[in-house]
């Protein structure tokens, strides 16, 4: 029979680090994490041959004791937790204890540091997990962690490092959402002695952003919402991108919850169905958004490496993000998302950023057009009702609706009218340039936001089923079934807990009627079960309205009169989400007169 006996420390350690240091990456994470938690305002990263050869932090922060020195590297041995308690309310990026030694079980380990009342500073060594008594050196206050020749003794994961390329990429990648993390923080970044990154402390909001954009593109800013809300023990901030400025790939995503980046599929799922009604199938949205809450409520102790975290109250999150980010795209009309400058419009607790005209008239613009009555034509020129685009007669259209009042020389955001290309676009000349529409794109949405409005106000009607209908479900779909029973009935699915994993549907919402009744229970719950929330009821029938609003709306190759063409573009103005169909793709886009002087070489 084989022995149970205790392992030695070093292969302890080794264990531990198979967990926590994957890559080159990984020991750049622990060894920066540290130096935030130490109250850094400078940190350098020296890399040689992708970190392979040699990992280098050094940090101006607190720094450790002659005396410490040795504990630093002991494992399970931390400053920042001492009790469960402490373990509850994590407010550190580090508190396992495990980092320095798993790091130093596989490289040849130095870590030299000075603390702000130390005469000099001190170097402990430790090669092979042996670990060397402290000796002076030249160092001034802070800490420096050298890292050379990671996993040399351990040959199976060595091999698996890929090359020196790649791993440094990893680095790279790694050292801008921590640069993003901490904008109050300067960031350094060489490689085989060349500089490579330099962030300099952010002392404003503009820094930040300027951060932001040398992170995701220069041109991110230009198409970024900022956000700024706080509800319920939970503060959101940060930038959200534009549906305009979506992405092939979800690269350009970083969340932090109380600092430290995070992958999390309720935050994913959150976003995903926020961004649902305006971005283009496939694409993914960019976005750097910060979540502070009680560290009480959120559980960092889920996943070794700390990529992952637990919310205590999962469902209340999962809302407040979605709601915050969909009311904050909601406010994409036409109009206000690509013009050249940015100031921040706060409502309640809620601060987004709007861009405002050149036009010292364009703020006026959206207050003068939400009311109730839509403008129809050019200035001064009362028209027909909104219905003779549409198709139908000016007599029988209802009451003439002028345009709302303006001073002379004010241009609404999407100007007026000049012409129709081809009986599919429309032109336009505003106080930027030109303004070219997608007209039957852009009515699609005008319509269906009418049509969900039209539906919002009214009862939901659901329609009872000719015989009920037994599904079988999980354990766990079928308790979600029962929780949230009254919910589901508000939408018009009323369903029942029939057996330990079975349903009986027994009521539909009339709009969904024809639908797969086990397949459309069947999602919801699995959302139910797995968010606490589901909205797939809405999403079908935003499909169906979306349909209608598609057929229902002007067609291409209709020829519009100058009137009907600016009545398009003010209801553009004041409906939400107009800058994107139903579908995603963009209703209209701007050309500048500077953009237009370089195509024709003008100024040369």
């Amino acid at each position: 029979m084989t022995v149970i006996r205790v392992l030695p420390p070093e292969l302890i350690n080794q264990i531990a680090a198979g967990e926590v240091i994957e890559r080159p990456s990984s020991v750049v994470k622990e060894l920066v994490e540290n130096s935030l938690d130490a109250g850094a305002s400078r940190i350098e990263v020296d890399i040689e041959a992708g970190g392979a050869r040699l990992i280098r932090v050094r940090d101006d922060g607190d720094g450790i004791h002659v005396d410490e020195l040795p504990l630093a590297v002991a494992s399970h041995a931390t400053s920042k937790i001492g009790s469960f308690d402490d373990l509850e309310h994590v407010a550190s990026m580090g508190f396992r204890g495990e980092a320095l030694a798993s790091v130093s079980s596989v490289s040849r380990f130095a870590l030299t540091s000075r603390t702000r009342g130390q005469d000099a500073a001190f170097r402990i060594e430790v090669d092979s997990g042996k670990l060397q008594a402290a000796r002076p050196a030249q160092h001034p206050q802070g800490t420096s962690v050298e890292v050379r020749d990671l996993f040399y003794n351990v040959p199976a994961r060595r091999k698996f490092m890929r090359a020196e390329r790649t791993e440094f990429a990893h680095i790279d990648d790694l050292l801008k959402s921590l640069a993003l993390a901490r904008g109050s923080v300067e960031f350094r970044l060489s490689h085989n002695g060349k500089p490579v990154r330099v962030w300099k402390a952010a002392r404003n909001e503009q820094a930040e952003l300027q951060r932001v954009a040398e992170v995701l593109g220069e041109e991110f800013p230009a198409q970024s919402l900022r956000i700024d809300h706080a509800m319920a023990g939970l503060h959101l901030s940060g930038w959200v991108g534009l549906p305009t400025a979506s992405r092939a790939q979800a690269d350009s995503q970083y969340f932090y919850v109380n600092g430290r980046l995070v992958r999390d599929r309720i935050v994913a799922h959150a976003v995903r169905q926020a961004y649902a009604d305006v971005l283009f199938h496939g694409r993914h949205a960019a976005f750097v958004l910060y979540l502070e809450l009680d560290p009480a409520g959120v559980d960092v102790n889920v996943h070794p490496a700390k990529h992952e975290v637990r919310f205590r109250e999962q469902r209340l999150v999962h809302d407040f993000l979605f709601r915050t980010l969909h009311e904050a795209l909601a406010q994409t009309r036409a109009g206000l998302s690509t013009l050249p400058t940015t100031e921040l419009v706060s409502a309640s607790h809620e601060s987004y950023a709007v861009p405002s005209s050149a036009s010292s008239s364009a703020s006026a613009w959206p207050d003068q057009l939400s009311q109730s009555r839509l403008s129809l034509g050019v200035r001064d020129a009362p028209l027909a009702g909104y219905a003779a685009l549409l198709g139908g007669s000016p007599e029988s259209s209802g009451a003439q609706v002028p345009m709302p009042a303006t001073e002379e020389g004010e241009t609404p955001p999407l100007g007026f009218a000049i012409a129709q290309l081809k009986s599919i676009f429309v032109l336009a000349e505003n106080a930027h340039g030109l303004v070219l529409v997608d007209m039957h794109a852009a009515h699609e949405r005008i319509t269906y936001e009418k049509l969900k409005s039209g539906r919002a106000c009214s009862n939901l009607r659901s329609q009872m089923l000719l015989v009920p209908l037994s599904i079988a479900v999980s354990a766990k779909e079928a308790a979600a079934a029962e929780e949230h029973a009254e919910a589901l009935a508000d939408w018009g699915l009323e369903m029942s807990r029939s057996g330990p994993a079975t349903i009986v549907v027994r009521r539909i919402p009339a709009l969904l009627e024809g639908a797969d009744v086990g397949q459309l229970s069947r999602d919801v719950l699995s959302e139910l079960a797995q968010h606490g929330s589901s909205r797939r009821l809405q999403e079908l029938e935003n499909e169906l309205l979306s349909t209608m609003a598609c057929h229902g709306s002007v067609r291409a190759g209709r020829r519009l009169t100058i009137p009907e063409m600016n009545a398009l573009l003010r209801e553009m103005e004041v409906t939400e989400r107009s800058g994107q169909c139903n579908h995603g793709r963009p209703t209209w886009i701007q050309l500048s007169v500077a953009e237009l002087d370089k195509l024709f070489m003008r100024g040369r």
